[in-house]
Parts: C-alpha cells; sequence; structure tokens
C-alpha cells in the first residue's frame, strides 16, 4: 500500500516485491538445506529452532498481552480462548472462538472506539468492490478446487490461501492455522514445521514468508520445490492484499457509520492473543520439551527477548548453539 501511494499499482508491486524476496529465497534455501541434512549434530541444530520457535512465541504472547488486553475484560476473552482451544483445538474451532471473542468484545467494550480515518490512498468505490469481491470468490471456490486435485499445487494453495485469509493480526497469529491446515492433514510434520519457524526468526523480512519454506518441504518427491514454494508465499499473501486494497475505502465506513465495530475489534484482538497463547502449549511446548535442559534454553531465550531486548538472531545462535552442546554431553 505505501508502494501504490508512491508510485500505483507498479509501485505496490515493487514494494511488495522487495520486502518479500529476500527473505523467501533464504527459506526457501533452507527447505533444501534441511532435506540434506543427517546425523546427531544437524538433529541437535534442528531441535535447537524449536526452542526458538517456544521462546519467540512466548515473547510475542506476552508483549501482545500488554497492548491488546490491558483491562480485565480482554483478559477474561484471552484467557477463555486460551484455555478452550489448548483443550481441543482445531481450524473450525479457531474461527468460531475468534467470532465468539468478537461478539464477547462487543458485550463488554463498548465504551471503545475505531481511531479516525485519515486521508489513504486514492481507491474508488469501484476497485475496493472488485477487490472484496475476488476476496471471497477465492476463498469458496479453492476449497472446491482442492477436493478435485488432492495433493496438487491447488490444494495447497488453498491451505495457505485459507490461512492467510482468516488470520487476524499477522504475524505469529498465522502459525495455528497453517500447523493445522498442513500438519492436521498429513502434508508436513510437527517437527518439520517447528523447525521452519525457528529457523525464520533468524532472517530479516515478514513471518509470512515461512510459506516458501513450507510450500517447499510440501512438495511431493519428483515435483519441483520451488513452483510449490512459489504457489504458497503467492497464496498465503493474496488474501491480505485484497483486503487491503478494499479496508482503504471500507475503513472510512466503518469508523465513521459502525461505531461498534471498535469493541468487537477489542474482542478479536484478546481473542487472537489467547489463540497464540494457546499454540504455545501446543504444539510447541509439547513438542519441543524433551527435557529439564530444554526448558532452561527456551527460557533464556524468553529472557534474552523480553528483559533485554537481545536481536532475534542471536537469541537463535544461542539457542542453537546451546542445543548442539547439550546434544554434544548427552552422546
Amino acid at each position: 500500500m505505501v508502494g501504490w501511494r508512491r508510485a500505483g499499482w507498479r509501485g505496490g508491486l515493487a514494494a511488495w516485491t522487495g520486502f518479500t524476496l529476500p527473505s523467501a529465497v533464504l527459506m526457501f534455501g533452507f527447505a533444501l538445506f534441511e532435506a540434506q541434512s543427517r546425523g546427531p549434530l544437524c538433529a541437535s541444530a534442528l531441535h535447537g529452532l524449536q526452542l526458538v520457535a517456544l521462546a519467540v512465541v512466548a515473547h510475542a504472547v506476552w508483549s501482545m498481552a500488554g497492548k491488546l488486553c490491558p483491562d480485565w475484560r480482554r483478559r477474561a476473552i484471552a484467557i477463555v480462548v486460551a484455555v478452550v482451544l489448548a483443550l481441543a483445538g482445531n481450524a473450525l474451532l479457531q474461527f468460531f472462538a475468534i467470532l465468539g471473542a468478537g461478539i464477547a468484545g462487543w458485550l463488554l467494550c463498548r465504551t471503545l472506539r475505531l481511531p479516525s480515518p485519515r486521508p489513504v490512498a486514492p481507491i474508488d468505490a469501484r476497485t475496493a468492490g472488485g477487490a472484496f469481491a475476488l476476496f471471497f470468490a477465492l476463498l469458496a471456490l479453492l476449497p472446491i478446487l482442492s477436493a478435485q486435485v488432492s495433493r496438487s499445487p491447488v490444494a495447497l494453495a488453498e491451505v495457505f490461501y485459507r490461512s492467510g485469509a482468516l488470520v487476524f493480526g499477522g504475524g505469529h497469529v498465522v502459525l495455528p492455522l497453517l500447523r493445522d491446515g498442513l500438519v492436521g492433514a498429513g502434508w508436513i510434520s510437527d517437527t518439520t514445521f517447528l523447525n521452519g519457524y525457528g529457523a525464520a526468526q533468524a532472517l530479516p523480512g515478514p513471518l509470512f514468508t515461512i510459506a516458501a519454506y513450507l510450500g517447499a518441504v510440501s512438495a511431493p518427491a519428483g515435483s519441483t520445490a520451488a513452483w510449490w514454494a512459489c504457489a504458497a508465499v503467492l497464496s498465503i499473501f493474496l488474501p491480505g492484499l485484497l483486503l487491503a486494497v478494499a479496508g482503504c475505502w471500507l475503513w472510512r465506513i466503518f469508523a465513521l457509520r459502525l461505531p461498534a465495530s471498535g469493541a468487537v475489534l477489542a474482542g478479536v484482538n484478546a481473542g487472537v492473543v489467547g489463540l497464540l497463547a494457546a499454540m504455545l502449549y501446543r504444539p510447541l511446548g509439547v513438542t519441543s520439551l524433551h527435557a529439564p535442559a530444554d526448558l532452561v534454553i527456551a527460557g533464556a531465550g524468553f529472557v534474552l527477548l523480553a528483559r533485554w531486548q537481545v536481536a532475534p538472531l542471536w537469541v537463535v545462535l544461542g539457542c542453537v548453539g546451546s542445543a548442539v552442546l547439550t546434544g554434544w554431553v548427552a552422546a
């Protein structure tokens, strides 16, 4: 949207490409490297990446809770969502949990309002309506098409498009949806999923470019992993891009004519904190913590991020190095 405001559609495409391409290429390279990694040393290093993922998500929950749950009403919404999803989480239940959080926000946070709209990119109603219609058309049609051609690039695109379309808040919040769509459906294992997330913390660019890694490792044997990676990256970003175009025009309507939308948004934000907290327990904690030393390493990573604001790259190196050293001593 920044690029579009500066230089039209071509500027928008150039800005998006520059922002995502470096990280996407590096994540694809990590997928190729992981496929060739063997031996106990590599296994310990990959386990260290899982501990990084645990520390980073714990820090995300901590920081997001402080910003999005500043009062008891929103804390209560987050706690209820976290408990429900930790006990029995799946993609459908996640959707209804966030929907319920929005309703709870509407009931409990009525005094909250959206900020006043500011000037945005020059997008008219026709352009916004077209983007909105395409967003919902793809959301409805891709599941139908993927059911006809399972384990195909179309089926993979449906997983990533759905995750990008239903996530609220971006970043770490997309992880439960991606895990449910890929691990739950048998595309990849939990270990492979968490390895990619841990590696993403050491790389520049937006977290959504983890799609390049996930697309590559989901590719069937004998297929071209690069095409699967491209399909995943484009599919996860496309819904947000369409909604951004539509939102530039719709935001003014919501802010001026639907004052209750601020309360709903507050409830949804609190629900997102609960969603991420549930993932902190399962799969991150259940999959990553094998011994007391793992808890110490992940806890140290969390403290470095939350207390001293250490750059994630150094936390990655510290956790991976500690995991390798621990594995070497145990052996």
